[in-house]
């Protein structure tokens, strides 16, 4: 941070001076006159796409920051980028390209902030894969700015209650065991996404985006207003004002993401039985801006931290009733008053979480965020679990269930689709483990969400009695006791390789182990005469991806 710092630090190479007429030129046929070339560059940076509802309202909340960035001094130059919709391509090859686009949306906003040489950003964000893409790519460009969601889709309303795109998954499963009807079915799915937004509960993008708000570099109370509520007009504009005021002050990205603020990014998510990808995402976010945390850290701090937020999918709520309720300002005033939180945590609004959270207004009579003296649980939900069939490591969430053990016959299958058609034919039954493999980062490629099959089981009443585990990730819909991220993959010689049918496998929640019942040197003979999957994708990002990626244990990242 600096009291001198050049507001057009980057600009001046790309516009001023006699031998950059040409790039004037070109700008001023795009619509930029002398006076706006005189301002800093900020860039508005967003996913919109015509697929999917999650990125629909961003074209619309972009015009609000722009004018913010206007009023405040700035020139704004919108920038568009791709996304993919993990509700649209699940249970498809396209769901190969959901975590892909991550750091494809990370490069191309890097590319477009070195290209243009703004000298400060906004990055709108609203899917899955473009949260995390936004702050791996601020904390690369380590220029100031923020990231903003464009918020959470309604709820639809179906027999009289509200229902998200998780009770859709869930009802493919009922319908295939006879419970819910062809015109139920098609009623629940017509109901359940009324509009723009992302899908509704403390799913991965909710997770996210509240997770970033604590981190410090979203504005504190931002993320759970809805993508069509008419405060994110005012939200988007002030965001706008406020990237100009951080860009005056010097504030730079890793300036506010420290190991303290990841930390709260994890709690935040943990306290309200957010989505496991925050393993997956924190990890990567962490590795751009040059923090050290191991996938360990996140089990420490579930352990430490209650859960106090009554959300989907383990929950009751969905995310605009946080909101309703008071939103994250009350989230973290709970948790400060329990010195569950780090409270000196600078953010882009340049005052702590702590001064914050003290503006926090409750509504009366709420009951979904709780004091923690009333918590659904002492500890929060993320657990890291290790052994003979993940050594380096693997994830699952309990906050929606309660139960920790389970011993049962491995049914494997090589990839998501061969295990999707044995749950719809049944041949799924209580006590075994539903083993999904060369579905990680390498074999998938792309690390697949398994939401068609943890849904479907859920749906046709297995939930409580099945458990599933996979080199691949689970959508923050999942429930049920399903473990994900196992590291080393199938892909890259890991001992999930080794699986057989009928072997016995046992979770131990409480002593963290995931362990195959089968001896080491069995195990490590299998692996050595494995079959070898052939290669699914020879070119194209496919095929660069699986050459870069890394293990989950490490977040996934190419760089």
């Amino acid at each position: 941070m600096s009291d001198q710092f050049d507001i057009r630090h980057r600009s001046r190479v790309l516009v001023d001076g006699p031998d950059r007429a040409a790039a004037r030129s070109q700008l001023h046929s795009v619509g930029y006159d002398v006076d706006d070339l005189k301002k800093p560059l900020v860039m508005v940076a967003h996913e919109w796409i015509g697929t999917m509802p999650c990125t629909n309202s961003q074209r619309d909340l972009a015009l609000h920051v722009m004018a913010g960035i206007r009023e405040a001094g700035g020139t704004p130059m919108e920038v568009n980028t791709i996304a993919i919709s993990d509700g649209i391509s699940m249970g498809t090859e396209g769901m190969k390209a959901s975590l892909i686009s991550r750091e494809v949306i990370a490069d191309s906003i890097e590319l477009c902030g070195v290209g243009y040489s703004f000298d400060a950003l906004v990055i709108i964000v609203g899917c899955d894969k473009t949260i995390p893409a936004g702050a791996m790519a601020l904390a690369r460009l380590n220029i100031p700015g923020i990231v903003l969601y464009s918020g959470s889709i309604a709820p639809g309303n179906w027999e009289g209650k509200d229902v998200t795109i998780q009770d859709v998954f869930e009802g493919v499963g009922a319908h295939a065991v006879g419970d819910l009807s062809d015109e139920g079915l098609a009623a629940l799915e017509a109901a359940a996404c009324p509009g723009a937004g992302a899908c509704g509960a403390q799913f991965t993008a909710n997770t996210m985006a509240t997770a970033l708000e604590f981190m410090g570099i979203s504005p504190m109370g931002s993320a759970t207003v809805g993508a069509t509520d008419k405060r994110k007009d005012a939200i988007g504009v002030e965001a706008g004002k406020l990237v100009m005021d951080v860009l005056r002050r010097g504030v730079l990205p890793r300036d506010l993401i420290t190991r303290q603020a990841i930390e709260n990014a994890i709690i935040c998510a943990a306290s309200t039985g957010g989505s496991t990808n925050i393993v997956l995402h924190a990890l990567a976010i962490a590795a751009e801006a040059g923090v050290e945390i191991d996938i360990d850290d996140f089990d420490a701090i579930s352990e430490a931290t209650p859960l106090i937020g009554d959300m989907r999918p383990g929950g009751r709520y969905v995310a605009l009733d946080m909101d309703r309720a008071g939103g994250t300002l009350l989230l973290a005033k709970r948790l400060l008053e329990a010195n569950k939180l780090n409270g000196d945590v600078m953010t882009v609004t340049g005052e702590t979480i702590a001064e914050i959270a003290e503006s926090a207004i409750e509504t009366l009579g709420q009951d979904v965020i709780l004091p923690v003296e009333q918590a659904l649980k002492p500890t929060g939900g993320l657990v890291i679990l290790r052994g003979s069939l993940a050594p380096d490591g693997c994830v699952v969430k309990v906050a929606g269930h309660e139960r920790l053990f389970h011993r049962g016959p491995a049914r494997v299958f090589e990839c998501e689709e061969d295990a999707m058609q044995a749950v719809l034919e049944k041949k799924i039954v209580e006590d075994d483990v539903v083993v999904i493999r060369n579905e990680g980062p390498v074999g998938g490629p792309g690390m697949r969400e398994m939401l068609l099959v943890t849904a479907a089981i859920v749906g046709e009443g297995l939930g409580e009695s099945v458990a599933l585990l996979t080199d691949g990730r689970f959508s923050g819909a999942t429930r049920g006791l399903m473990v994900g991220h196992v590291a080393p993959e199938a892909s890259v010689g890991g001992p999930i390789a080794a699986v057989e049918e009928g072997d016995y496998i046992v979770i131990d929640i409480e002593n963290r182990q995931l362990n195959l019942e089968v001896d080491v040197s069995e195990i490590n003979n299998r692996i050595e005469h494995r079959s070898v999957q052939e290669i699914k994708y020879a070119k194209g990002v496919f095929a660069k991806y699986s050459r870069l990626v890394s293990q989950a244990d490490k977040g996934a990242i190419t760089g």
